[in-house]
Parts: C-alpha cells; structure tokens; sequence
C-alpha cells in the first residue's frame, strides 16, 4: 500500500512545476467581506441560491516548501469563481471556530487531546498520520469545521438553497481517533451530526468523489445506519480501503456503498456509478440532507490521482446530485471541498461544480 507520503516526495518535483494562477490577486484583495447578512421575509427571495464559506484564514494553515495541500489550493477556487462572474451570484457565508464539543460529534477526546498536543509541541506533522502541521493548524482546523457548520445553519434555516464550502484543511481521512492523509478534522461528517443534532435532521446522504476513499468518514458512520456513505475512489491507491464488501455493520449494515475502479477510470464509470448505484440507493434510504465531499484530484492532470474526469463530467455529477436532494431533501445540499492538488485544474473544475450548483 503506498502511503500519502510517499505521494507527496514522488510528486514534489512535479508539484512545483505546476503552473501558479498567475492573474489571482491576493486575497486580502477578493471584493467584500465574506459575512452574513440579516435576514427577513422580504429579502429573502432576493438572496443568491448557493452560499459560499471562505475566509483568507484558511492559507494560514501552513504545511511547508512543495507540499501538495497549499494555501493556494483556495486562492486556485476563489480566484476561478471572482474570474467566472460567479462570486457575485454567491450567498457569502463568515465561517467560525468549531467548538470542541462540535468536534467531539465526530471525534474522540484521546484525538482532541493529541492534536491540541502535537500543535503547542510545534511539531510539523500530526505524530498519528501524514498531516502537516503549523502553530495555526488547530485554529484553522476548527474554522474549516465550523464553516461547514454556518452553511448547516444557514441552509436549514431556509436562507440558501445549497452550499460550495472552500476550506482546509481537508477532512475525510480525518477517522475518530485519528488524523490523516492531510486532515485534522471530519467537517463533512461533523457537520453532519450537527444537523442530526442541532436541527433535529433524520437521514443523511454523503456522496464523495474525491479520488482517495473516504476512510475517515465511512469508519466513523459505519456502525450507524442514519448516514448513507457513497464512494467512488482510485483502487488500489491511498488509504487502500474501500473495498467492495465494506458495506457497515450493526445498524449501518448496508449503509457503506463503495465503488474502487483502477487508474485510468473516468466518466463512463464514475457517472455510471452515480447513475447505477447511488440513484436507486437513495431513492430507498430517502434522504432528509445530501452531502458531497467534493475532491477534484479525480479531475485529468491532477497529480495525486489517475483518474479522467473532465470540468464538465463534474457539472453532471453535480446536477445528479442536486435531482437527489430535490427528490428527498427539498433541495437541501451541502458541498465540502476535499481534494485537488493542480491549481488550474482545481478551479475551474471547481468553478462548474459551483456554476450548476448556483443554477440548480
């Protein structure tokens, strides 16, 4: 099994000969302050339909010379949706701190504790799994959490339709006891207790097509049964799980569905996955919330994966999406990004999944 980071010393050569997005400004430059606005009956119908969640804090989760989870991974995204038009059709959305006992939703106090610890110690990787860290990563751990939890809040009080939360790090390797593969926190899935919890929500729906399995959120949902997580994901390849007969246990019998495929995979099987496989499964689980883990490193070109997707196979996996969460959730989706370590190809793989969002 190759480990995450191998992937990063075979690919810090080529990494740094990616092209930077030279026309992005910075982003202490972006038009407005991403926050939320007050809301009442009248000007409700006039808000765009998909919110945003970002903040320029994000590239303070440092990760060190040629590593492939950069701070510009965000500027790639928000820079491709200003250069679309599509920013200014966008409900911004002020992320905040996740608290921890949002985290322990998800996550055990022993890894609490020894993220908190690694952190103060100044060590430059979680001392649990391939994740680097810096004097900020727990702060901005917390951020990235808690923004998914504003677009929760924004989304079930009726305030957008749908949510792109462009934050980092990254979070579905994140398991319960443990950080890896890039990722401190589960947001995806944190913010999925959150909605059960806080707002009373049944069934959730996680669709993930990032071109790494989702380990953390399926082991964290596998024994569950309220929570139905769908992968599609690169076989053999990092974490080397999700297998076919990875399907829950207990509760969650028959809530894990995993779809591995080989390098060199593309549209034919990851949209036909999506056709075949999820759609007749969530027209038995119904739904009450759809969530994707969006990963863009199953994008053409990405250097982390070997997948074949193009821009537009993701509009399509994204109108998919949508015509579930329209059939069971009233239209209520919410979209993590995970994954996507080529910058051009990032954003503007980023910018079609936000542009049928925003149309949907």
């Amino acid at each position: 099994m190759i480990t995450r980071r191998k992937f990063v010393q075979r690919v810090g050569v080529a990494i740094s000969a990616l092209n930077m997005p030279t026309v992005f400004e910075s982003i202490a430059a972006l038009p407005a302050q991403f926050e939320k606005k007050p809301m009442n009956a009248s000007s409700t119908a006039k808000l765009p339909p998909t919110g945003l969640v970002y903040d320029a804090a994000y590239q303070n989760h440092l990760t060190g010379p040629g590593h492939p989870e950069r701070p510009e991974r965000c500027l790639a995204v928000i820079g491709a949706l200003r250069e679309s038009g599509l920013e200014t059709r966008l409900a911004k959305i002020q992320p905040r701190a996740a608290t921890d006992d949002e985290l322990l939703l998800c996550h055990t106090p022993e890894h609490l504790r020894v993220v908190k610890r690694d952190v103060e110690a100044g060590h430059d990787s979680l001392s649990t799994g391939d994740t680097a860290i810096c004097p900020r990563s727990l702060e901005i751990a917390r951020l990235a959490a808690g923004g998914v939890l504003n677009a929760v809040d924004a989304l079930l009080q009726a305030k957008i339709r749908n949510a792109f939360c462009v934050v980092r790090p990254p979070g579905h390797h994140a398991t319960p006891d443990r950080g890896m593969g890039f990722c401190l926190f589960n947001n995806l899935a944190i913010a999925a207790r959150y909605a059960q919890r806080k707002h009373k929500i049944g069934k959730v729906l996680i669709a993930d097509w990032d071109v790494h399995h989702g380990n953390g959120t399926q082991d964290i949902f596998y024994q569950d049964g309220s929570v139905f997580v769908f992968n599609t994901h690169q076989s053999p390849w990092y974490p080397g799980t999700g297998r076919v007969d990875e399907t829950g246990t207990g509760k969650g019998s028959g809530c894990i569905l995993n779809c591995p495929f080989p390098a060199g995979s593309g549209r034919k099987e990851i949209l036909g996955a999506f056709n075949d496989k999820l759609l007749p499964a969530a027209n038995k689980f119904k739904p009450e919330l759809v969530m994707i883990s969006a990963g863009f490193d199953s994008r053409l070109g990405d250097p982390l994966g070997k997948f074949q997707l193009a821009d537009e196979d993701f509009s399509d996996l994204t109108a998919l999406m949508i015509e579930i969460a329209k059939q069971h959730s009233e239209g209520r989706l919410i979209s993590v990004l995970e994954g996507g370590y080529n910058l051009s190809g990032l954003g503007s793989a980023a910018a079609a999944h936000v542009r049928t969002l925003s149309a949907g």
